[in-house]
Order: C-alpha cells, then structure tokens, then sequence
C-alpha cells in the first residue's frame, strides 16, 4: 500500500498523519515531542536537526502528494511537525512555554493570516512546508514576545 512507501511514511509523521481526527493536531503533538527531545540535545543539534527536517520535508511531502494524488493532503504532517520545531527554536525548555507554543502554532496553522494561505498555494513540497514553517515564525514571534513581557515585568 502508498502509505508504507518511505516518502510517505515519514510526510506522513510515521503514519501519525492517519488519525481519523485533527491529524494535523496529532501531527504538532509529535513535533512537541520531537522538538522536546531536540532541545534536550543542545541549540547546534536542534538547528541542524531543524533545517534537515524541513529540507527532506520538502521532498517528502511533494512525493507523497503525487504517490496520494492530492495536492496537499491532509494526512501529510510533517509541516506540522517542522512548524513546531520554528515555534519552539528558542523557547525555555520547560512545559509551559512548550505547551503555548503549540496553542499558538496550531492558532497561525488553522487561521492562516497574510501571507500563510498564499505560501500554500505555492507548488510542491515547497507549498506544503513553507505555510506551516511561516506560522511557526509567528507563533515564534508571540511567544519570544510574550516570554520577554514575563520577564521584565513580573506579576
């Protein structure tokens, strides 16, 4: 079957991308797990783990698309995954920051403000990576925002 087709499995979140609800949510649940365990492993790692995973992710998520015949298929989550991964580039490695940065990442994901929904129509892999990697960096930008707020005017 196309699903256990290499490109697929992996665009696809190791198959996470299959749940019958919200995978795309399912999907940014893996990437905080991921992403967790990147950090853990120091900012070099992360960074060459991060543009690595977007890079096969394009390539990825574009064969997948044509082995699935459709354009940006719904079960395709490693955007999601990567997306997380920007979200969380230089958040504190602690629970709460991890768990804001997925609400926020899912809110840019699901709402697609400018210039997010154009990003998507671009063809490919490119289409597909490029939308979630651009909400990441707002969420990125809120949260590093919000985290400096916290930081120099406590409650």
């Amino acid at each position: 079957m196309s699903r256990w087709q290499p490109s697929v499995f992996l665009a696809t979140g190791f198959g996470v991308g299959f749940v019958p609800w919200a995978p795309g949510t399912a999907g940014s649940i893996l990437g905080l797990f991921l992403w967790w365990e990147a950090d853990r492993a120091g900012p070099l790692f992360y960074g060459v783990f991060l543009l690595a995973a977007f890079f096969v992710g394009i390539v990825a998520s574009g064969r997948a698309a044509r082995v699935l015949g459709i354009q940006d298929p719904p079960m395709v989550v490693w955007d999601e995954v990567v997306g997380m991964g920007v979200t969380l580039v230089s958040a504190p490695h602690t629970l709460l920051p991890f768990l804001v940065g997925f609400v926020l990442f899912r809110f840019f994901d699901i709402k697609k403000p400018y210039p997010i929904a154009r990003l998507e129509r671009l063809p490919g892999g490119f289409g597909i990576m490029l939308d979630d990697v651009w909400a990441g960096v707002y969420a990125a930008l809120i949260l590093q925002g919000g985290l400096w707020i916290v930081t120099r005017f406590p409650l």
